[in-house]
């Protein structure tokens, strides 16, 4: 991205140079000080100028950038005036030589030029006596190159010449003769769309004022999607009836969309046995859909990589295509009233917002990014007529090759599909869409959808105080969607934080924006009171409770699914195995790790040290709570093991052994290095939860371990865990939500299960 231009000059410069020469010239933009030819007589320093890549892309920037400026190295080297030593050291004379015979080893022809080469060398010996300060002014012209070219790289992100007329909004027109008659579609004004009633809405002062102090929470029960808890902050904004078949007819979808759904969800409905019947949706898309065509904040916990993933993401890539349509073709329809009125300027026609991008779809990996292009081309693609761009290098990127997978990995079912395809965690790529052409890698402040990785974003958007940051772009969100959220927990949650930090917020620079055309509740800040946030996990977690209930400022309200599992996971351990849960009590949730730790050292690891009881795995979830286990361990000079996410494969297998032998009596093993990695670890006789799962399975594929070794020794296997009353959300699914109960607020502290027995 962002490649630089050649020039006639430096192509002719740089073909009389050898390849070594142009080597060390691809790499770092000039010419090596080896090869100046230094005389008595100060001479300017020249700067070679790079081709152009023949792997640019269409996407990229043809802008072309200023010459460079000479180096503080070469200008140092210039000014001196460096007479002829012909004292040299003969091992310098020798290491000259030997470079020089590799080149013509490489290429024969270059034997006359090798020997200037080493002419050169003699000529500018002398400058080993300044090599100290020019290797100070070289490293502050290096890092003055590396941020020439970042800049240059990001500069693809956000500028489009090439394309920039052919998918702005605003020089284009509905009805201007560049669409067929049967493909034409013209804003629809009407009242009772959803669409038109949300982003009508003009809020008062004292509206944006209640959203942020004051919630009514409610309770119903859908048939679709359970239980459900309704948060609304302002009184005319409370529940909304569940979509029945009659209202399935009148879902206010844009045109197109009733053409191409039916067609793109149809194998869905076919695996729910539903295609006879003529509906749109499964009854888990019902739900879905019901809320967010209604544009209220969603957080749906029990989306699954194996059960439901397609569903959900299907239903929201409906809602987003649905709602970039009906965007654009408002901009469209006004386009041609302003063109009519020219200078007059009225506030009905305030249809944009402060940037163009509407909506962030935020995915853990590339290929649930290809998922979704693949879902929203297959909606807009209606008689096989729309035109993709750049969609070769998009398969490239974001494809996958089967044969990268090991053809003998057995892994469990969910590990499969979290991890199918390309699973790089860092990109991120703007999709415009006008009439009947999509075009993928558009720049940001010409996109309508975003779609990337937390650390794709990170990346863009970095810290305060760092060069080459921008996160303007998302200044007028509408919809949000967190898809997969407790990926990101095995990720980096940190960057999840930091995005939600920076949207909405008002923009540095006004990016080309006609302000007549502004919304006004946009202008007034309050974009964050009308953006609709989606999120979706497998899993309900104090973190993703926590953004939900501080960062969703919906003025229409909040709705969450809260369906509570009658049996936990504790009740697929097929060992037989008895299941000893201590609670800690304590009153403050921010002294919990000390508490927890402390505990730990003093109540349940004397009781482990003997050795009857070796053969114990350790299971810590958090980082942090490993590293300080295996700090004390260390000091204590306890005989153990430990595996994490960052372990190399050696120490794996290293520990593994030794564990599995009886050399190593502890095993420290992080919940994220299971989760990438679902190894199965042999010789476990004893079990420690440090903390409960973060994923209620986990506890029992860690428990399961234990029948991989039949030594008849299985009556003396044992497994404690530790929780605390601010762990209820992790206790549920593993024990009950009724067991759950009574083991939080009865007076015991210990509470014993046992599995594998037909009581």
């Amino acid at each position: 991205m962002g490649k630089r231009k050649s020039s006639g000059r430096s192509r002719e410069s740089g073909s009389n140079l050898t390849k070594k020469q142009m080597k060390h010239l691809r790499e770092f933009g000039e010419e090596h000080p080896f090869h100046d030819k230094v005389s008595e007589k100060a001479v300017p320093a020249q700067i070679v100028e790079l081709a152009d890549s023949s792997e640019q892309s269409d996407s990229e920037s043809d802008a072309e950038s200023g010459s460079e400026q000479v180096t503080a190295y070469q200008h140092l080297c210039s000014t001196l005036n460096v007479a002829e030593d012909e004292d040299c050291d003969n091992e310098s004379e020798f290491e000259g030589e030997e470079e020089n015979q590799g080149d013509e080893e490489e290429e024969k022809d270059d034997s006359e030029n090798a020997q200037e080469e080493r002419d050169a060398f003699s000529d500018a010996c002398t400058e080993n006596k300044i090599s100290v300060a020019g290797k100070e002014f070289a490293k502050d012209e290096l890092v003055h190159d590396d941020e020439i070219e970042n800049a240059t790289d990001l500069e693809a992100d956000f500028i489009d010449v090439k394309n920039e007329a052919k998918f702005c909004l605003e020089s284009n027109f509905i009805g201007d003769g560049s669409e067929d008659e049967n493909d034409k579609v013209s804003y629809v004004n009407s009242s009772e769309d959803p669409f038109k009633q949300h982003m009508d809405t003009e809020l008062e002062d004292d509206d944006v004022k209640t959203i942020t102090r004051f919630k009514s929470i409610t309770q119903s029960k859908w048939t679709t999607l359970g239980q459900l808890v309704w948060s609304s902050p302002l009184p005319k904004y409370t529940l909304i009836k569940e979509l029945s078949g009659e209202d399935l007819k009148n879902l206010h979808l844009h045109k197109p969309l009733e053409t191409t759904w039916p067609k793109v969800n149809g194998q869905l409905l076919s695996q729910e046995g539903q295609m006879n019947q003529q509906e749109f949706f499964t009854p888990l898309q019902q739900g879905l859909f019901s809320i967010m065509n209604g544009y209220k904040d969603l957080y749906y916990p029990e989306r699954t990589a194996i059960r439901n993933g397609e569903e959900v993401r299907h239903a929201y890539c409906l809602h987003v295509i649905n709602h970039v349509l009906k965007a654009n073709s408002q901009v469209l329809s006004n386009n041609a009233q302003y063109r009519d009125r020219k200078a007059e300027v009225d506030d009905d026609l305030r249809d944009q917002g402060l940037t163009r991008p509407k909506v962030l779809i935020v995915v853990p990996f590339r290929e649930s990014a290809l998922r979704v292009v693949h879902t929203l081309i297959g909606l807009l693609d209606m008689k096989n007529k729309l035109e993709v761009s750049n969609k070769r290098r998009f398969k490239d990127e974001f494809g996958s090759n089967p044969g990268d997978k090991p053809p003998n990995l057995k892994r469990p079912e969910d590990y499969e599909a979290i991890f199918a395809g390309n699973i790089d965690d860092h990109f991120r790529i703007g999709v415009a869409i006008l009439r009947r052409s999509m075009r993928l890698y558009a720049p940001f402040y010409s996109s309508d959808i975003i779609i990337a990785s937390p650390l794709g974003l990170r990346t863009i958007i970095k810290a305060e105080g760092e060069k080459l940051r921008d996160f303007d772009f998302l200044s007028s969100l509408e919809i949000l969607i967190i898809d997969q959220a407790d990926v990101y927990l095995m990720q980096n949650w940190e960057h999840i934080l930091h995005l939600l930090k920076h949207l909405n917020q008002q923009p540095h620079e006004p990016h080309g924006v006609d302000f007549s055309r502004v919304r006004m509740w946009s202008l007034n800040n309050w974009s964050k009171n009308y953006r609709q946030t989606l999120i979706f996990s497998a899993l309900q977690d104090p973190q993703i409770n926590a953004i939900y209930s501080k960062h969703c400022f919906n003025y229409r309200g909040q709705v969450a699914v809260r369906n509570m599992p009658q049996t936990g996971s504790i009740c697929h351990v097929v060992v037989q195995l008895p299941h000893v849960f201590q609670r800690l009590d304590i009153s403050s949730f921010t002294g919990l790790p000390d508490a927890r730790f402390e505990f730990f050292i003093e109540k349940i690891l004397p009781q482990y040290r003997e050795a009857v009881m070796s053969h114990t795995l350790i299971y810590v979830p958090v980082y942090f709570d490993y590293v300080r286990l295996r700090n004390y361990f260390n000091r204590e000079e306890i005989n153990f093991s430990h595996i994490c996410e960052y372990s190399k494969k050696s120490t794996i297998n290293r520990a593994r052994y030794h564990f599995l032998k009886g050399e190593k009596s502890f095993l420290l093993f992080t919940e994220r290095f299971h989760f990438y990695k679902r190894y199965t670890i042999k010789g476990i006789r004893h079990l420690i939860f440090y903390e409960l799962p973060t994923y209620p399975h986990f506890y029992s594929d860690i428990c399961n371990m234990l029948k991989a070794e039949n030594r008849g020794d299985e009556a003396t296997w044992t497994c404690t865990a530790l929780y605390s009353k601010y762990d209820a959300q992790k206790l549920i699914p593993v024990v009950g939500a009724e067991r759950a109960a009574q083991m939080i607020q009865s007076k015991k502290s210990v509470h014993l299960f046992v599995t594998g027995e037909n009581l």
